[in-house]
């Protein structure tokens, strides 16, 4: 009976003892499916709690999309089967360089889709503590450094050709005579040039436009005499309802920052026999807005008007257009006298001292 007891108390302690144990890694991170928590994510959180704007949470929804995409191509992983767990350090790596080698994605894409992922992985790990070694992983992959290459910008001439080129004879040449002026005038980007509606332009005793910014900053920008003549000749032509958009493609829709782009380069093509410098020259809507501050600059607006007309939080992002100015360091250097050769005499009179101290 002693023995019976004795064998029955050893494996009762046993199976306590196992028990008792902590679980292993593999138990502790079970496989999440991805699409209920990145719904949650994306309904929850950025809309409900953060209320971000609709370009941020597009800009978020890409960096999924492109993902999904690259999971299915590279590892066989179908979208409906991908799991929080997939989406580790590894995978995440080679999705970023993907980016770069496959797609031509610049440095600074890659880290906006590196900073999307980091934020959807800071929600899982806080929802699913299980997944806290998984986002520390990725959490840990650096910001990729890069050169900072000078902004470029266009001079008064190649704008005012740029400006010149729409045929107006045309519905698609007007407006994009419109678009152009307004991106020049009021150094807009692309997509706070799309968003724009017919109740944002007020053309009364001082014309402006109202413009809607990132994170859902609004300014109002003055506009040129000349602008207002325009968008009073265009307003009329358009009979639009207060929220239609200002800018109408072909079927009424509002321009997407794709179709600016491509109206632009067609622009810019149609300009090239009248300023041949052009076609030289990577012309994007977010030149135009550079060559804006430019003009500014070098008109002698303060910078810290330029960052307020450009909708920047900090005067740090608007000193990039003071490194690019090689004309105001022009001025400056002119301020300072150069240094004088220094005399026969002067020379003569070191030499005399040099040879006294050698002297004693």
């Amino acid at each position: 009976m002693k023995t019976t007891r004795s064998v029955r108390s050893k494996a009762t302690r046993s199976t306590k003892s196992k028990a008792d144990r902590p679980a292993t890694s593999v138990s502790l991170a079970p496989n999440i499916p991805l699409g209920p928590i990145l719904q949650r994510y994306f309904c929850e959180y950025l809309v409900s709690q953060r209320n971000l704007s609709q370009n941020t949470i597009a800009s978020y929804r890409d960096t999924f999309r492109l993902l999904l995409e690259f999971l299915k191509l590279r590892y066989r992983i179908l979208p409906d089967r991908v799991c929080v767990e997939d989406l580790d350090a590894t995978h995440v790596l080679a999705f970023l360089d993907d980016l770069e080698r496959r797609r031509g994605n610049a440095v600074r894409s890659r880290n906006a889709r590196r900073a999307a992922m980091r934020g959807f992985l800071r929600y899982a790990a806080a929802s699913e503590p299980q997944l806290l070694s998984v986002a520390q992983r990725v959490l840990a992959i650096p910001t990729k450094r890069f050169e900072r290459a000078a902004v470029g910008y266009l001079t008064r001439k190649q704008m005012q050709a740029i400006l010149d080129s729409p045929d107006v004879a045309t519905f698609s040449g007007r407006r994009d005579r419109v678009l152009l002026l307004l991106m020049y005038n009021t150094g807009a980007r692309a997509s706070e040039i799309a968003d724009l509606q017919v109740q944002d332009v007020s053309l009364e005793s001082r014309g402006s436009v109202r413009i809607h910014g990132k994170g859902r900053k609004k300014r109002s920008m003055p506009l040129w005499q000349k602008t207002v003549r325009l968008l009073r000749s265009w307003l009329k032509e358009l009979h639009g309802v207060p929220d239609s958009p200002l800018l109408p493609n072909v079927h009424g829709q509002r321009l997407t920052r794709y179709g600016i782009a491509q109206r632009l380069q067609y622009t810019v093509h149609r300009a090239f026999s009248d300023e041949p410098s052009l076609q030289s020259l990577r012309i994007s809507p977010h030149l135009i807005r550079h060559t804006t501050a430019m003009h500014l600059l070098q008109s002698g607006v303060d910078l810290s008007v330029i960052a307020m007309w450009l909708g920047h939080e900090s005067t740090q992002t608007t000193h990039q257009y003071l490194d690019a100015d090689l004309d105001s360091k022009m001025r400056a250097l002119a301020c300072l006298d150069p240094p004088q050769r220094l005399g026969t005499s002067s020379r003569r009179h070191d030499d005399r001292i040099v040879e006294f101290l050698n002297g004693l």
